[in-house]
């Protein structure tokens, strides 16, 4: 098994990399979380998942262990293939991800396209325990106050943003910057929507 692999970025697009060492040209399927960690970077180290079925041999790469740690708790829950965790991992950084199921946050998670609520019932109910063990920061993010995001969601909804996006950004802003109102909320969606 591989652990993680360094080298030359060859091609890079949201969704995979060729990283070239040695001259051998790996491809590594990545999230948007590692995109945008690596875009721009002449070189790389990227940690290494491998799924290995029938069909196909796959490597997933990772800018952090702590995003392959998230990974690799995903995948473990029944009804969650490597797809999707990369998916979720685009949508929401791991640290995010990580305080929406220890907070039991199910409005979070099925947020995220693909992501049933039977689903994210049994990521909160397998991973609430376990994603503890893989804090990188040391404490859990707080997750933002209810009201206020639901009202700015709400505002920008029927303003005519996608519903995923505003809610990546509300999530963003309120991670960065907590208690901010409504209104100023909104302005600064707006600006990264």
């Amino acid at each position: 098994m591989y652990d993680y692999i360094k080298g030359k970025v060859d091609t890079i697009s949201p969704a995979n990399i060729v990283l070239d060492n040695q001259g051998i040209g790996y491809l590594l399927n990545i999230s948007l979380t590692t995109y945008t960690a690596v875009s721009g970077q002449p070189e790389f180290k990227l940690f290494v998942h491998e799924v290995i079925r029938e069909d196909t041999h796959e490597l997933y790469g990772f800018a952090t262990q702590h995003e392959r740690d998230v990974f690799r708790l995903l995948i473990g829950v029944s009804g969650v293939g490597s797809n999707t965790a990369r998916l979720m991992l685009s949508s929401m950084n791991p640290a995010d991800l990580e305080a929406a199921i220890a907070t039991a946050h199910l409005a979070v998670l099925k947020s995220i396209k693909g992501i049933g609520e039977k689903t994210a019932q049994r990521i909160i109910v397998e991973l609430r325990d376990k994603v503890g063990k893989h804090k990188e920061s040391g404490a859990f993010l707080t997750l933002p106050d209810n009201t206020t995001r639901n009202e700015a969601l709400t505002g920008l909804v029927m303003l005519g943003f996608a519903k995923p996006a505003v809610e990546k950004a509300l999530d963003k802003l309120l991670t960065q910057t907590p208690g901010l109102t409504v209104e100023d909320l909104i302005k600064q969606a707006l600006r990264m929507l």
